[in-house]
């Protein structure tokens, strides 16, 4: 038997602090881990810390969610034991997404959320409906669609496979320097307008072909 861990992190950023303010919950970001360390956070993020919208497939260390003056981060640790034949599976999908350069990830579902519950977009992913969809590959039962999943919804959905909700201090990673590097506004303003262009005509294609589909 293996073991996966879904963790649920309170991040020490701008964006984490609004929207806790706004929905009362305080786990802003979710990850998968394969090992026990959990020194290796498998997520759909940003890469690098200033820059939001220049985000995708990442493996995030500790001090990404401590960085700076902060020494700890809260998390909450549910551990999942999985088969060698689905840790296999699963694996696979993570080393696919890893490796295709399609994928984008998914601001738009991200932040219609509380209001549309999910939009599914064609290889397009952010950190709930990448763990969901991890989740799903492993066995566990969804009631709905996986992009639909939002954090707190994970939350209820493992309820009683939580191993631990506290602080986890934060270790130096030799990625921190990279992650930390800072972006021009033009950069910034370059990555959103890509992106949102991207997740909206990757959106369109998929309702012409529905309409022709349709008409056919």
């Amino acid at each position: 038997m293996k073991k996966l861990y879904i963790v649920l992190i309170k991040p020490h950023t701008l964006l984490g602090s609004a929207a806790r303010k706004i929905s009362g919950y305080e786990y802003t970001h979710i990850a998968v881990s394969l090992d026990s360390s959990l020194t290796d956070f498998i997520s759909f993020s940003r890469r690098r810390h200033y820059q939001p919208f220049d985000a995708g497939f990442m493996h995030e260390k500790r001090d990404f969610y401590a960085y700076g003056k902060y020494r700890y981060f809260k998390a909450k640790i549910f551990r999942i034991d999985i088969t060698d034949e689905i840790f296999t599976c699963v694996n696979k999908f993570i080393i696919n997404c890893e490796n295709d350069s399609e994928l984008v990830f998914n601001l738009l579902s991200m932040v219609t959320m509380p209001v549309f519950h999910g939009i599914n977009i064609y290889k397009a992913y952010n950190c709930m409906s990448f763990s969901a969809k991890i989740l799903q590959l492993s066995g566990v039962n969804l009631s709905k669609p996986f992009y639909r999943y939002s954090i707190k919804d994970i939350d209820k959905l493992l309820d009683g496979k939580c191993v631990f909700e506290g602080k986890i201090p934060r270790i130096p990673s030799a990625e921190y320097k990279a992650y930390m590097k800072k972006s021009t506004f033009c950069e910034y303003i370059k990555t959103m307008l890509g992106l949102s262009a991207e997740l909206i005509g990757r959106l369109v294609k998929k309702n012409d072909r529905k309409s022709i589909k349709g008409a056919t």
